[in-house]
């Protein structure tokens, strides 16, 4: 006897995903989940038997395959071997995740730190850790979903304000009651805009009506400020942010998430933050490589400055061809192509000219602002940069975007 199970809601989200990615797979417009062969270079992949530039990459400052943070790694495995004894709180602690914890305050200037397994598990604990029922929390609407998801798990009072509108900010904040417990939340560098939170502003405020406020740095360590620190940094301001979250996997190419701040809330993390108690600690080699790739930031300034020129290159070079790429200021670079179909189209044409970028479409981003998320790296050289810049225009303009 067959078992046919009746239609249910979660059949239909089942049904709905699959049916769009089977139609964008006919369509042969499907570029997701596409595993890289090797790495050539520092900006260039082999996908699918092809050599393609990477101009996808989250590794801002080039820093995978750096030959320091490689061996960093290899020690590591060597003395530890490729996992930990269990959770933090238990066996799983080495003096590796205390060296990189350490490095991670210092260079954040802040009392003290404490790391995670994700990026995305480290804001998701954070935020629910931290607030609860009849508190209240202040989102700016284009926040990593992560922050989202850990507002929502807080059970806090969930305020979202329109993005890097800090007049809405003020209104929404004089709104609650002032005896309530608030957090703002923002992230500093936005993942699918490119453009930067105005930070003395939202610092201002947050002091204003007491309170909390938590920046999330996953796209402004190595980018913003001169050392690369970020954005606090950047607007040349001093220990103003309470709780300085970032991730271990973009610029630095490990993988995990932190957070840094005083020692008293850290430590409070420590005992009360469940992806903190309940998860297995970072692996030795990621944990090495993480620690090192912070000293090379440091002290291998160079990679900043061509960090910026080559942003500056592709923004400027792009906007000249007649592309929108709304309000960045950054290494990511939204390449606006209006419809799902034209930004999957776009990213056909431009992968079938060997240049790798990758769409994002609705509901990630607001309907009729789908775009190709370019993103350029230390790594580049300007005439690849250029070479890309042609492809994409070219696209373009074949399929009717400019």
């Amino acid at each position: 006897m067959s078992f046919s199970r009746i239609e249910d809601n979660v059949t239909k989200r089942i049904d709905a995903i699959l049916e769009r990615v089977r139609m964008a797979q006919d369509a042969d417009l499907y570029y997701y989940n596409q595993p890289i062969t090797e790495l050539r270079g520092g900006a260039r992949v082999l996908v699918r038997g092809r050599e393609m530039g990477m101009f996808a990459s989250y590794s801002y400052l080039g820093l995978i395959g750096h030959p320091k943070i490689n061996a960093a790694a290899k020690a590591a495995i060597d003395k530890y071997g490729t996992g930990t004894h269990g959770v933090r709180s238990l066996a799983g602690t080495l003096e590796l995740h205390q060296q990189l914890e350490d490095t991670i305050s210092s260079f954040k200037n802040a009392e003290a730190a404490i790391t995670y397994t994700s990026g995305y598990a480290t804001n998701l604990t954070v935020v629910s850790t931290m607030l609860g029922r009849h508190d209240y929390v202040f989102s700016d609407k284009l926040n990593h979903a992560s922050i989202v998801d850990g507002c929502m798990m807080s059970g806090a009072r969930f305020v979202r304000f329109k993005h890097n509108d800090l007049d809405d900010l003020q209104r929404r904040l004089e709104e609650a009651p002032a005896s309530a417990t608030k957090m703002v939340i923002a992230d500093s560098v936005f993942s699918m805009d490119g453009d930067i939170i105005d930070l003395p502003r939202i610092v201002e405020l947050s002091r204003k009506h007491n309170a909390w406020l938590m920046i999330d740095e996953a796209h402004s360590i190595g980018v913003l400020g001169a050392t690369g620190r970020g954005i606090e940094e950047h607007y040349g301001m001093d220990d103003v942010i309470d709780i300085k979250m970032g991730t271990l996997s973009k610029t630095i190419p490990s993988v995990g998430g932190y957070v840094a701040g005083k020692k008293d809330m850290i430590n409070f993390l420590r005992h009360a933050s469940r992806a903190y108690i309940f998860s297995a600690a970072l692996p030795p080699a990621q944990a090495a490589a993480a620690n090192a790739s912070f000293q090379i930031i440091l002290e291998e300034p160079e990679r900043m400055e061509r960090l910026r020129a080559n942003s500056t290159q592709f923004i400027e070079g792009i906007k000249s061809r007649g592309f929108d790429t709304l309000f960045t200021e950054t290494a990511i670079v939204p390449v606006v192509c209006g419809t799902d179909e034209l930004a999957y189209a776009m990213t056909r044409e431009v992968q079938n000219k060997d240049v790798f970028v990758l769409p994002v479409v609705s509901p990630a981003v607001p309907e009729g602002l789908s775009r190709l998320r370019a993103t350029v790296t230390a790594a580049h050289e300007p005439d690849e940069i250029e070479h890309a810049m042609d492809v994409i225009a070219e696209a373009g303009k074949k399929l009717g975007v400019i």
